[in-house]
């Protein structure tokens, strides 16, 4: 065995050393209870200051992307400090395998770099995807986690959210826009409905007045029949209330219009006549 050969063994030996296997583990511990504890200071931060939710989500999502980077650094720099020829011998070898092996993991990686700063969305967003909807909860380096209002925890590649659509329905904003579909008979009274819904929606607890409440009218087929739709058009204070104002409007509106004689369109019976009706006998005329 020649002299670089017993050289390479004796800087392998040097990397599996006892003492550094020990330290290098405790670092990786260190390093995830450091991010543990922050996230878990930033969650009860977000409780005692809600106004506040999104950015901190957001400091915290950037936090954990910068501290696991420095951390991953310092760890092969200042723990395991392999050789510089090593680094480049396993760095090449190990840039064509990781390409090939894990190329869609690499691709998150990378698509998650590009989500942190071209924010399409961001932590704390209620965001449509495919058939998905739900809050952005985390942005991390290899996927997104989404909150589905089933409370499902659905995690998407970061990749995906590069080359499909993404609709977002607040972008960053506390409060949201919320639509609530009403359907009336054509020869309703339609002037009380609209102010009917109006008033509901704006003596509701969850509704955020500052920016406007809107209307748009169309005539659809609902139950078969031609009725007028009250499109009511309203923002939530906070989206985590989305579906509590949404259910306040629809059971408060319908009782009005209970209330008020609005009538709304009704299903045709769908059985001839001949057949509801009770058939009349007859009886065959006698022979004489």
């Amino acid at each position: 065995m020649d002299h670089q050969s017993l050289q390479e063994i004796s800087a392998v030996s040097d990397l599996l050393d006892l003492g550094k296997t020990i330290m290098l583990l405790s670092a990786i511990f260190v390093l995830w209870l450091i991010n543990k504890v922050v996230r878990h200071f930033c969650e009860a931060l977000m409780t005692s200051i809600p106004a506040r939710r999104f950015m901190i989500l957001q400091l915290a999502t950037l936090f954990t992307f910068v501290w696991y980077f420095i951390g991953t650094y310092w760890l092969i720099t200042g723990i395991i400090q392999p050789p510089r020829e090593m680094i480049l011998a396993l760095g090449g070898s190990a840039a064509v395998a990781i390409g090939i092996a894990l190329k869609d993991v690499a691709a998150s990686i990378i698509a998650g770099i590009i989500l942190l700063f071209d924010r399409p969305f961001q932590v704390g967003d209620r965001v449509s995807f495919n058939d998905t909807y739900g809050e952005i909860i985390s942005i991390g380096l290899r996927s997104v986690r989404l909150n589905t209002l089933d409370d499902n925890i659905v995690t998407i590649p970061n990749s995906r959210f590069i080359t499909e659509m993404v609709s977002t329905g607040n972008a960053g904003a506390l409060d949201m826009m919320v639509v609530c579909d009403f359907h009336i008979a054509l020869d309703a009274n339609i002037e009380l409905a609209q102010n009917l819904i109006h008033e509901v929606v704006v003596t509701s607890r969850f509704a955020y007045l500052k920016k406007p409440v809107s209307f748009v009218l169309n005539e659809v087929i609902i139950a078969e029949r031609l009725a007028l739709q009250v499109k009511v058009k309203a923002y939530v204070i906070d989206v985590c209330y989305e579906k509590a104002f949404q259910s306040d409007i629809v059971k408060r509106v319908s009782q009005l219009f209970i209330e008020n004689a609005i009538a709304r369109p009704q299903r045709e019976s769908v059985f001839p006549a001949s057949i509801t009706s009770p058939k009349t006998q007859t009886q065959p005329a006698g022979h004489g």
